[in-house]
């Protein structure tokens, strides 16, 4: 990979909300449609999905195993390395259900050696969850993430800025930038966030965390290569979300960009984010992708159940 100078995008301060629309990624609705269409919807949907026990596949030399758990939390498995990203097993996100359960539950995780955050989040960084590991050895996360995981059981803490690549044994992990933000509350604008390119045993994965389209999927494409994108699909209706996720048709544009060989869609199906309809994103995803001759480069994975590439 090409050596990058290390960067951090400008830190944009909010003034403090006036409305309660202010708080909202759109900045135009109101509070009787948001807990309409957020909370009551999902309160009369009712939870689907099995939580089984998942089989691990035994892997060889230059195998890797993806397991979705759902939403944008994935297991992804060498030989030698077990990988969490983004892992969130909770049922409820304060006033927001979960309408598809997980696709496994937290004591059927294998050892976790390496737990990659991409930004803090709450439907990314769940504290729950991550407390309930069995003591992961290492966190990485963009930078200004790092205070927030120090009582979290984790052996070793790294932060990392943009294009920084953290190395140890024979993996390699780099933080890619994206288009999103990184503030947990209010007025922590000092959080960083990014996706993630994971490099092991000749084989690269990338997780983009949440991102809007923007053109730096193209410099990804071209500095890193991933040869599997894991790229978000939902919670893009109405339109002004769209600053700050993206939708099917932009995630087709994002996997072109990065000349990946791979699409896994993630984000989407597990919590009510957003607008769409919840069934609407991998539908329309399929849609896309036939029309554009690229079914088979693309994986809808089923939550807790492993797939070998």
């Amino acid at each position: 990979m090409t050596k990058k100078a290390r960067c951090r995008p400008p830190v944009i301060r909010q003034p403090l909300p006036r409305k309660f629309k202010d708080l909202t990624p759109s900045r135009h609705f109101a509070p009787r449609k948001f807990f309409h269409e957020m909370v009551l919807k999902a309160l009369v949907t009712p939870r689907t999905g099995v939580q089984r026990r998942p089989v691990f596949p035994k892997l060889s030399s230059g195998q890797v195993a993806i397991t979705w758990i759902g939403h944008a939390s994935f297991l992804v498995q060498f030989n030698d390395l077990n990988v969490l990203i983004d892992p969130n097993f909770a049922n409820w996100l304060f006033l927001l259900k979960r309408v598809k359960r997980c696709g496994m539950k937290i004591k059927d995780l294998p050892p976790i050696d390496l737990v990659l955050l991409t930004h803090a989040h709450f439907d990314h960084f769940h504290k729950p969850t991550l407390r309930r590991l069995p003591n992961p050895k290492l966190g990485i996360m963009p930078w200004g993430v790092g205070e927030l995981a120090h009582d979290l059981g984790f052996g070793r803490i790294i932060e990392l800025d943009w294009w920084e690549t953290f190395t140890h044994a024979n993996w390699r992990v780099t933080l890619v930038p994206s288009k999103h933000w990184g503030a947990r509350t209010l007025r922590d604008h000092h959080r960083g966030y990014g996706g993630f390119v994971l490099e092991h045993q000749g084989r690269s994965i990338y997780h983009a965390g949440d991102s809007a389209y923007f053109d730096g999927f193209k410099e990804i494409g071209r500095i890193c290569r991933p040869e599997i994108a894991l790229l978000p699909i939902g919670a893009y209706h109405p339109e002004s979300f769209r600053h700050v996720h993206m939708g099917p048709d932009e995630a087709i544009k994002v996997f072109k960009d990065l000349r990946s060989r791979r699409l896994i869609p993630m984000h989407y199906g597990s919590f009510r984010l957003a607008f769409e309809d919840i069934d609407e994103p991998p539908r329309w995803l399929q849609e896309i992708a036939e029309r554009e001759k690229l079914m088979n480069k693309l994986n809808i994975l089923e939550e807790g159940v492993p797939h070998v590439f």
